[in-house]
Parts: structure tokens; C-alpha cells; sequence
């Protein structure tokens, strides 16, 4: 049978106690991981509590069976449609892209109309080979909400997006890589794998540089390059002047370290 309640179609577990990588998984695959109500709620609760736990490093998201996500449940399409475009606490979107923590979406299958938006809400993308990326707003008449009529344009660029929303064709593996749309692909069965030995990556460093760094890249694509330019000035000029004289030697002292150490490899 396929679970009923949100707290079973929205999981959150670790591989191993205390490890820093969370992993989120959609687990409705019998519908394709489409979203009910409930269980935007649940999944927008998940990564608020995930941003406020500390030991939580980086986030992967993934979907359970032959979808990531096949948008909302639209048997409950008014419900969800006329409440939650304004109610950011069901909005699992909102609270992805207010998540301070990394996110690596783990594509295997479709991720359709809203599934879409939430991969375009993750910071670093692994797909499948059969992976495809569909937007059926203009097909059912549903009006987008979660950003896809913005983001995917400048992912893809403008004329791309125009085609791939206004036909509803699906995008590829292999085109969202070559769009730039995904980071990497995989064969289906690594998905998962690549996605967590990214996490892990992303863990092994500065914790604190990750959260700022994560910041200053997502708040300047949003501005024109001279205002995020100098967002990164202020920043900058902000942390170093906050830094201790304790806090440059121990960054000397790594470097001095990692320089003595044969480079790794994600």
C-alpha cells in the first residue's frame, strides 16, 4: 500500500547518526510523487526545520520510484491553487529558497509543472539518464506560482523557456545539461549516490563561508552585475572586518595544512 499519512509521504533521514547531509524524499510514487495539500505543508515544514538544525550541513531532495515529482495532486486543485499562492508556510518553494542550506535536487523520472519549480528551488542538480522536465501550466490553464515563469528564462535563456512553457515539450538529460539547467547526469541507479557525495562535499568545508557563500550568489543573480557586485563588497568588507585576529590565524594555519595534503576529489 502506499502511505497515507504526510509524515510517511515526506521523509526526512540521515544515512548515519550525526551525519551532516539530510536527506528529503517525496515517497508517493505509486501517483508520481504528485503533491497533495498536506503535503506541501510537510515538505515546506521539512526544510524549516532543516534550516534551523545545525548539524544539517546540505539537503538532498529526491522522489521515490520512476518520478522526482509530477507537480500537484490536481484532484485537489482549487484547495490548493486559491489558498496557498499566498500562505508561504504550504509553499515548499518559499521555504527552499529561504533555506540557508545547500539543496541538490537528485532528478530521477519527471519532474512536471510544479515538480519542475521545485527543481529549479534547488541550488545543484544530478540527473538520471531518462530524466525529463516538463511545464504544463499553458496545457491544463494553470497560472504558475512558484517562479517558473521567471527562473527558467534566466537558466536557459529566454527563447528556450518561451518554447519549452508555451508547447509544454520535455526537456531532456541530455538538453538540461547542455542548457546548463542540470550539473550533472548520471545513470539512474547513481542518482541518488552523486547527489549525497556532493552533500558531503559541500559538509567537508567552512560551514559558515558555505551559508554566506550560498547567500551572496542567489541574492546577486537576482540584481544587475553592478548592485550584486557591490553586494559582495559590503559583504566582504562586513566579514573581514568582524574577524578576529584568532580567526586569521586559524584560516592560515589551514591553509598551511591543506597546502601540505595531496588535493581530493569530489
Amino acid at each position: 500500500m502506499e502511505p497515507s499519512s504526510p509524515d510517511d509521504l515526506i521523509l526526512v533521514e540521515r544515512d548515519r547518526p550525526g551525519s551532516p547531509v539530510a536527506v528529503v524524499t517525496i515517497n508517493r510514487p505509486k501517483s508520481l510523487n504528485s503533491l497533495t495539500r498536506p503535503m506541501m505543508i510537510s515538505l515546506a515544514a521539512a526544510f524549516r526545520r532543516l534550516d534551523a538544525d545545525e548539524s544539517v550541513a546540505a539537503v538532498v531532495l529526491a522522489g521515490r520510484g520512476r518520478s522526482f515529482c509530477s507537480g500537484v495532486d490536481l484532484t485537489a486543485a482549487e484547495e490548493v491553487f486559491k489558498g496557498d499562492v499566498k500562505d508561504p508556510a504550504a509553499n515548499p518553494v518559499a521555504q527552499m529558497e529561504m533555506c540557508r542550506k545547500p539543496i541538490i535536487g537528485a532528478v530521477n523520472g519527471f519532474a512536471v509543472t510544479g515538480g519542475f519549480e521545485i527543481v529549479l528551488a534547488c541550488d545543484v542538480l544530478v540527473a538520471g539518464r531518462d530524466a525529463k522536465f516538463i511545464d504544463t501550466h499553458a496545457k491544463f490553464g494553470i497560472f504558475p506560482s512558484w517562479g517558473l515563469s521567471q527562473k527558467l528564462s534566466r537558466v536557459i535563456g529566454l527563447n528556450r523557456a518561451r518554447e519549452v512553457s508555451l508547447s509544454g515539450m520535455a526537456i531532456t538529460a541530455e538538453m538540461a545539461e547542455k542548457w546548463g539547467l542540470v550539473n550533472h547526469i548520471v545513470d539512474n541507479s547513481e542518482v541518488l549516490k552523486k547527489a549525497k557525495e556532493i552533500a558531503e562535499a559541500i559538509a567537508r568545508n567552512n560551514q559558515d563561508m558555505v551559508l554566506r557563500y550560498k547567500s551572496v550568489i542567489n541574492d546577486g543573480f537576482k540584481l544587475d552585475l553592478g548592485n550584486a557586485l557591490a553586494i559582495e563588497k559590503e559583504r566582504a568588507h562586513s566579514y573581514y572586518t568582524n574577524m578576529t585576529k584568532e580567526q586569521f590565524a586559524n584560516m592560515q594555519k589551514f591553509i598551511q595544512g591543506r597546502s601540505s595534503r595531496p588535493s581530493s576529489k569530489l
